[in-house]
């Protein structure tokens, strides 16, 4: 009787890289498709932006993050966000809905206390504290692939250090250095939540043994062979020595 072998397809599950740009991905197509439709549609909803220290105002700490006033402004934010979230969700799973929330709702809270007296629409405040968390997450864990992002987030972003000071006076400063302190403190807070990714152990080897003392009369860099060593030793036990310290060499005396 014939077995037959039926083959077993595997399901490949998608990557770990895959799977943690999702959630950046539709916060950017939610922020892309809000954009749209004020534009389109002609909605006015930069009216919902946050209003510091206004009880009209208290809504855009929800909303605000939505809102932008151009294509330019939503692309840098748009690009900044889903790259420093793909980076966040990807080594801190376990803590990066509470950052990007946190920033989001924190950040808000304290634009609303202290900030002008103006309209602050934008999600840079929620980039701000990505790009900080990051950075500082990667500085006081001290695993070197950390640490690389961090460097990686300097070199790509460090320029935003400019955006936390009042130079331009259409930029809300004030979403950008509260971020910014949000992202640091939560990386302090999270400090011992363990990332995704651990450095690399290195293996090092066993310091070499030492080599045994070779007999006297041999070659050092030879091999030495323990049954040969244990027949030359019998041997010198066995032959006979005359005084004048000559030994013998015939085979009766071995016997």
């Amino acid at each position: 009787m014939h077995q037959v072998h039926i083959p077993v397809h595997h399901e490949r599950r998608p990557s770990r890289m895959l799977i943690t740009a999702i959630p950046p991905a539709l916060i950017v197509l939610l922020i892309a498709a809000v954009h749209v439709l004020n534009t389109s549609f002609d909605l006015d909803l930069a009216r919902y932006g946050l209003l510091p220290r206004s009880i009209q105002g208290l809504v855009g700490i929800l909303t605000a993050p939505l809102l932008h006033g151009d294509m330019e402004h939503l692309l840098n934010n748009a690009f900044s966000g889903f790259l420093l979230g793909w980076a966040l969700f990807y080594f801190y799973p376990r803590i990066a809905g509470k950052v990007v929330a946190f920033g989001w709702l924190i950040t808000g809270v304290l634009v609303w206390l202290v900030a002008r007296p103006d309209r602050h629409i934008g999600a840079s405040g929620v980039v701000y504290t990505m790009a900080a968390f990051l950075f500082t997450s990667g500085v006081i864990r001290r695993q070197r692939t950390l640490m690389a992002l961090s460097l990686l987030v300097v070199f790509m972003y460090g320029s935003m250090i400019w955006g936390v000071f009042p130079i331009v006076p259409r930029i809300s400063w004030e979403s950008h250095l509260f971020g910014a302190l949000v992202g640091i403190v939560l990386a302090f807070v999270h400090r011992q939540v363990p990332p995704a990714v651990q450095d690399p152990v290195i293996v090092l080897d066993d310091p070499e043994e030492e080599d045994p003392v070779p007999l006297a009369g041999t070659d050092p860099g030879d091999e030495v062979d323990e049954a040969r060593m244990a027949w030359e030793r019998d041997l010198q036990k066995r032959t006979p020595h005359h005084r004048d310290g000559a030994v013998t060499t015939t085979w009766d005396d071995l016997n």
